[in-house]
């Protein structure tokens, strides 16, 4: 008798704010897609920290009137196409009012053909495949920069900084690797540097012994190496040095990446890549990295675009009051203003673009080396 009138009592707690009118907690549900599991999961971590750290942001200055608190349901696409449409489908079916993703553009694209039939925003931090903004989406947005803006960059810079005449191409057959080797081949002849051969590898492969022997004997001046995250291209840096490889690695923004010096050591050491320059010395860039780094550790290749991409989506929500995508996509096109990764503002096709910049790996670091406007920013 007396715990059925202690389960009463218990129950009318409960249920006295609603029977009162009291109003219910209102999350805004929000999205992610990226590789939490397997070997991109670094990369894809840092998206979801970068989105959390957004939201850590905003709530802290007050959060979003209407809604008690900003919940991130984080999804893993394992950068697999069939993975990432589940993970859009399950999405849905949380009502999430827009997603930050995905990392793999092969995981991209036929996602946000699934988000699309629902109307919902899709902002991706990390996918440069030029098809992810040029299918016509009408809510698809791109923080990063396009292959075809790293590809003319990349080629320019190997001419004018490293006085190329001829190159040969590694690239994993990935919808990313092997678009951006493609425009790599193509910028490369367009300004007369010789393709002496343009090789395939597969994704999950360790040993890469048979194409850098191929490598090697062609002897061409740069080898370009495009890989889809800092795992393998660690193990191919590791092994072309072993084997004694001569030609001068160049590299992609997949392995803008602390972990890939981390595994590739003094491999890793004089390597060039690509990546979109960001100006760490600005006060939004700094108050980022005041959080983000206690918290996360090292930035890597794309929390800050996550961050910015979220920072958008929910600057949309506060600012129009409504989770209607087409009066987010309306504000989102007005928007101009300084980002952590870059300045943010979209064109008509859902890119905001990006200025690519060549890095030289010195000391275990990042180093600017070449600006294609500037020229050469070390010597």
């Amino acid at each position: 008798m007396k715990k059925t009138l202690w389960k009463a009592v218990v129950l009318g707690c409960v249920l006295v704010p609603f029977i009162l009118g009291g109003a219910t907690a209102k999350t805004l549900k929000i999205g992610s897609m990226s590789p939490l599991t397997g070997p991109y999961a670094s990369d894809g971590t840092d998206i979801r920290n970068g989105v959390l750290t957004a939201i850590e942001v905003f709530e802290k200055e007050g959060g979003i009137p209407g809604y008690d608190k900003i919940e991130l349901f984080a999804q893993d696409t394992a950068c697999d196409p069939k993975q990432a449409v589940a993970s859009a489908n399950k999405l849905i079916n949380l009502e999430v009012v827009g997603v930050i993703g995905a990392y793999c553009s092969s995981s991209t694209i036929p996602a946000s053909e699934t988000l699309a039939e629902e109307d919902i925003p899709m902002l991706t931090p990390a996918s440069t495949n030029e098809m992810v903004t040029d299918r016509g989406l009408p809510y698809m947005f791109r923080l990063c920069g396009r292959d075809d803006d790293q590809a003319p960059a990349a080629a320019k810079f190997m001419k004018e900084s490293l006085n190329a005449k001829t190159i040969f191409i590694i690239d994993d057959k990935t919808t990313y690797s092997q678009g951006l080797a493609d425009g790599v081949k193509k910028a490369s002849e367009a300004i007369g540097i010789e393709v002496l051969g343009h090789d395939h590898v597969n994704q999950g492969d360790k040993d890469f012994s048979a194409v850098l022997t191929k490598a090697k004997s062609i002897n061409a001046d740069i080898l370009y190496m495009s890989l889809q995250g800092y795992s393998p291209g660690a193990l191919m840096a590791l092994q072309a040095k072993r084997m004694g490889v001569p030609s001068q690695i160049v590299t992609q923004d997949a392995m803008f990446q602390p972990k890939f010096m981390e595994v590739a050591k003094e491999a890793a050491e004089g390597i060039y890549l690509t990546y979109g320059f960001t100006d760490t010395t600005t006060p939004e860039y700094k108050a980022f990295e005041e959080i983000y780094v206690p918290k996360y550790g090292a930035i890597a290749a794309y929390a800050t675009y996550a961050y910015d991409a979220a920072t958008v989506l929910l600057k949309a929500i506060k600012a129009t009051g409504s989770t209607d995508p087409a009066k987010l996509k309306a504000e989102i096109m007005k928007m101009d203003f300084d980002g952590v990764a870059k300045r943010i503002k979209f064109k008509e096709n859902g890119d905001s673009g990006s200025t690519y910049i060549a890095f030289i790996i010195k000391d275990g670091k990042f180093v600017p080396y070449w600006h294609p406007e500037k020229g050469l920013l070390q010597k």
